[in-house]
């Protein structure tokens, strides 16, 4: 595996990868570091090597493309000199970027089957990231390196089927494309139990990257006005990302800090923890450009921790939930964000219903189901 993340807090990366070690395959992961972090470490059989440090703080487009270019060489001779020692069967490279892929070029001469696994599709991402438009010429040229890579690739991994429509009609075959869906793995997430202080405020939760599409600080001002009439919610925020100071500053400004708490990064295993104490999630996308289509594994994460959901209408989000599954409140919309949140609070047994109708839901799309849909891609690819 080779992502450009940190592993031990990405739901998506582990699940492939301790999935496969439990079945028996050896599994290493090439990832990012945390400021700190520093040698090989094993987690749960998986061994990981994490080759470049990574501070949350990217400030325009040739700062990103440079750490990213940056760890493509560093993994790039990784690679090659493990692939020279003990030959990789398989190459599982996680997008974004796209281009990371091409770290796999010796092994893939020697005989290495890859997968380019897309997680976010990378010209809208960065248009959404950078507020640049589809006619830009840096657009452009990010379709002709999605093209490249997937023709590079074995076999391509989209991350829903609104993007694999997108990614088929543009840049590679049906039949060299799959769709897996960012499945909650039950293994991590599953309710624990957790004790709730019933004299506990309201606690509003977001565990997640804070990038500007994940529509943050409209969770922010919907608080201030939750809070004039439910003073004892609270929205308390875990992770990290580019928007984190603007948050900040948004939250200051309007007298939030006691309401609106943010909590850094925490282990997947820890913020699963947080996310089962919450008595909501909240998902608050954007419903322009990138954040439309961008499905949110949060909402299934909290679905199978009988966690009730706030989300923000977007295309993505109808396409695979109704009203009896989550609470939608209109994108973009403070003020019904806030009359949501409110909702919630005053009538506990909304949350309930929502809990119940969504037990059968979640079981279906559990990666206990869906994980055999993966070991038979590896094993048509290795066989």
């Amino acid at each position: 595996m080779v992502a450009y993340t940190f592993y031990a807090s990405d739901n998506r990366v582990r699940r492939y990868a301790e999935s496969l070690v439990k079945r028996g395959d050896s599994v290493d992961v090439i990832s990012l570091a945390h400021p700190g972090e520093t040698g090989t470490t094993v987690l749960n059989g998986v061994r990981i090597y994490p080759i470049q440090k990574r501070a949350m703080n990217e400030t325009g487009k040739f700062d990103y493309f440079f750490r990213t270019s940056l760890f493509l060489v560093r993994s790039f001779l990784f690679l090659t000199r493990r692939h020279v020692r003990a030959r990789y069967d398989l190459i599982h490279v996680h997008s974004v970027p796209d281009y990371e892929v091409f770290s796999a070029l010796i092994p893939k001469l020697f005989g290495a089957k890859i997968i380019l696994d897309i997680h976010d599709i990378v010209p809208e991402f960065y248009a959404g990231k950078f507020k640049t438009t589809e006619a830009s010429s840096i657009f452009k040229a990010l379709i002709l390196i999605e093209k490249l890579c997937c023709m590079f690739s074995d076999h391509v991994v989209i991350s829903n089927d609104l993007w694999a429509h997108t990614l088929t009609r543009r840049s590679v075959r049906k039949a060299k494309c799959t769709t897996i869906l960012n499945y909650p793995d039950p293994a991590i997430f599953r309710r624990r139990e957790v004790p709730r202080d019933a004299n506990a405020p309201f606690t509003l939760v977001y565990p997640g990257t804070l990038n500007w599409h994940q529509g943050l600080d409209i969770a922010i001002k919907a608080m201030a006005l939750v809070i004039k009439q439910e003073p004892m919610a609270e929205l308390h925020i875990y992770g990290r990302g580019p928007e984190e100071s603007n948050l900040k500053r948004l939250t200051e400004s309007l007298s939030l800090t006691g309401a609106v708490k943010f909590k850094g990064n925490l282990s997947l295993e820890d913020v699963v923890v947080k996310m089962e104490s919450a008595d909501a999630g909240v998902v608050p996308k954007r419903a322009s450009g990138f954040g439309n289509e961008a499905f949110s594994t949060k909402i299934f994460e909290f679905m199978a921790l009988d966690v009730p959901v706030i989300v923000s209408r977007t295309k993505i989000d109808q396409f695979y939930f109704n009203d009896s599954l989550v609470m939608f409140f209109e994108p973009d919309s403070v003020n019904d964000l806030a009359d949501k949140i409110i909702g919630c609070i005053r009538d506990r047994a909304l949350g309930t219903r929502l809990i119940q109708n969504t037990r059968a839901f979640i079981q279906e799309y559990s990666w206990e189901v869906k994980k055999d849909m993966y070991f038979k891609l590896v094993d048509s690819l290795v066989a």
